[in-house]
């Protein structure tokens, strides 16, 4: 590859990969390797997060969302197309709202999403992975919906089941741990850092992050080693790393733009993003989640509050959220 010190081939990454996944916690290992969403959760460690800030309007705006009026963190799930479809669409619309409402009257750069973010993009989160594992009624909904909305929920359940075919339910006790996520334009400042310097476009970036490890809340390393926020396996970090902290996220994500920008980025993203993970599906999958953060930076921060999920022999299960 072009201007690419020679290491030792990469491992395929499968197994657990990043519950982020469209945040899916499967591991995967590769040049970074992965903490993902294939696990058994018997033994996890869950660290709680901190209160998220409630954002207070002030003259002249709108009213914060009360509480009864949002979705119920396990409401249910209509399995009726044109249910589902209204039901999205309107989670959609209000969503967008609400971080239009947090970022106006709110302070992404500190603290955690407000609730009606949490709550309305937990349940759109819910409905997209009940898409990707029923896509008969997928493609059915898709025809019920407005277009731009179609598009978006192509995107994301089309990502999220690229990647849940990556994902292997794994036997035995393994222990997860979590954490909350940095705030999210802090994160947003360090994706457009690494882009400034390395020419690897944030949004990719974002998207490497959220599939590896939901925006650094999964902590653990990978069943093969792989560590940090970008899930970096240790031979990678020594030729990329640029003598940072492999846990460190502003590190970690210049060694990311470090390595992609050395493996074909940004003139092919393709080549560069399955060199960080030999998958079509990952690659698929990230690039997927980046168009739609260019399209609206408002998915962006969707995304930094979907939640991190993980395989189980008995089923799906979610670590973190409400």
């Amino acid at each position: 590859m072009n201007d690419q010190p020679a290491v030792n081939p990469l491992p395929p990454r499968r197994a657990l990969l990043a519950a982020v996944l469209a945040a899916v916690v499967v591991p995967l290992s590769g040049c970074a390797g992965s903490a993902g969403e294939a696990a058994s959760a018997a033994s996890r460690e869950r660290v709680t997060p901190t209160a998220p800030e409630r954002s207070s309007a002030g003259p002249g705006e709108p009213a914060p969302e009360k509480t009864q009026d949002l979705p119920a963190p396990d409401a249910a799930v209509p399995k009726d197309p044109e249910r589902l479809a209204d039901a999205l669409a309107r989670t959609v619309e209000r969503l967008r709202d609400a971080i239009d409402d947090w970022r106006r009257t709110g302070d992404p750069a500190k603290g955690e999403a407000p609730e009606p973010v949490v709550l309305l993009s937990l349940y759109e989160q819910r409905v997209y992975r009940y898409l990707a594992r029923n896509p008969g009624v997928a493609s059915r909904t898709y025809a019920k919906l407005p277009k731009d909305t179609a598009a978006r929920a192509r995107d994301n359940v089309t990502a999220i089941r690229d990647l849940l075919s990556l994902a292997h339910p794994v036997s035995g006790p393994i222990k997860i741990k979590v954490r909350p996520a940095e705030p999210a334009d802090a994160l947003l400042a360090a994706f457009r850092r690494a882009e400034r310097r390395f020419g690897v476009e944030w949004e990719v970036l974002a998207a490497v992050m959220l599939v590896e490890t939901k925006f650094g809340r999964v902590r653990s390393p990978s069943y093969v080693g792989a560590k940090g926020p970008m899930q970096f396996m240790p031979g990678t970090w020594k030729a990329y790393g640029m003598g940072g902290d492999i846990n460190d996220t502003g590190d970690a994500l210049l060694a990311a733009a470090n390595y992609l920008h050395a493996s074909g980025a940004p003139g092919d993203y393709r080549r560069a993003l399955y060199a960080y993970n030999h998958s079509q599906a990952y690659v698929d999958a990230v690039l997927l989640h980046a168009r739609q953060m260019k399209r609206d930076i408002r998915n962006y921060y969707a995304y930094y509050t979907w939640q991190v999920y993980v395989i189980t022999p008995k089923g799906e299960r979610r670590l973190t959220g409400p």
